[in-house]
């Protein structure tokens, strides 16, 4: 069982380590017939956040996957009147943090290892939009460019109680502390929301290897120059972080909304999409 979403996007994925790590510590995976698309961004020790990125978006594709072809992502679950990737999603990163965390205990070279995540499932005129973390998902709608998440950050947290504006944080040596990440506890939340999504949106998920370089007007610039070529503006993002010094790694998945992909409706489904 899938989408129905063959035509109705268009995906380029780029990753790059930059111009100063040694290693690259993101994850990238993108399906655009299942309308995925995940980013993460690993920490830890020697290693131990390349693997902790690689299982998330392994783990949590494959889970996706699976559940999907039992049920459709847009499917209305019957006990939340809500779609039923946001079940799914939040249930999979429940179980890939389980996970991470258990083979960090379990081997001594892991320890303390886990990922930030953002995850993003296209179904039904909408995305469902699941992150931990400080990755992001931007979306360009014509000339608008906005964050469609907010960072589970120590800087976020001081911008909220009004101690630091937003520009004094682009600055501050704790922008890379995270509150809330994937394996580093025992259990996680995600936050997940639904949007509806419009014919021409285009979508940006990345690490914060791109923003921490790349402001948000250079970004919107780029995606609206290259928008007709999703591989082009992909690598021009990239570009963009290492020319402004590269000082990490870097990664992107742009998407772009090509139709409308309305789903195919059953008869439970239908009734409650009319009650609600």
């Amino acid at each position: 069982m899938t989408n129905g979403l063959s035509g109705a996007l268009e995906i380029a994925v780029r990753t790059d380590s930059g111009l100063v790590r040694r290693q690259n510590e993101d994850s990238v995976f993108a399906d655009a017939q299942w309308g995925l698309a995940i980013l993460a961004d690993g920490m830890g020790g020697y290693n131990a956040g390349e693997v902790a990125s690689s299982m998330a978006t392994g783990l949590l594709s494959s889970g996706l996957e699976a559940a999907f072809r039992r049920t459709a992502a847009h499917e209305i679950d019957p006990w939340n009147g809500q779609p039923f990737a946001r079940r799914c999603l939040a249930e999979q990163i429940r179980e890939v943090n389980s996970t991470i965390h258990r083979a960090a205990e379990a081997q001594a070279s892991l320890g303390g290892m886990g990922t930030t995540l953002v995850a993003v499932v296209f179904c039904d005129d909408h995305v469902v939009v699941a992150h931990v973390g400080d990755s992001r998902l931007y979306r360009l709608r014509g000339e608008k460019l906005i964050a469609m998440t907010r960072d589970h950050s120590y800087l976020q947290e001081q911008i909220d109680n009004g101690l630091i504006s937003a520009e004094e944080a682009r600055h501050s040596l704790d922008r890379n502390l995270v509150t809330r990440a994937v394996g580093v506890d025992a259990d996680v939340e995600a936050e997940i929301h639904v949007y509806p999504v419009r014919p021409g949106d285009i979508y940006l998920l990345c690490s914060d290897g791109l923003y921490d370089m790349v402001d948000e007007g250079e970004i919107q610039h780029a995606l609206e120059m290259c928008g007709a070529n999703l591989e082009r503006s992909a690598s021009q993002l990239i570009q963009m972080a290492n020319d402004n010094g590269g000082a990490d790694n870097v990664s992107v998945v742009v998407v772009k909304v090509l139709r409308a992909f309305p789903a195919v409706r059953g008869a439970w489904s239908r009734l409650w999409s009319w009650m609600g």
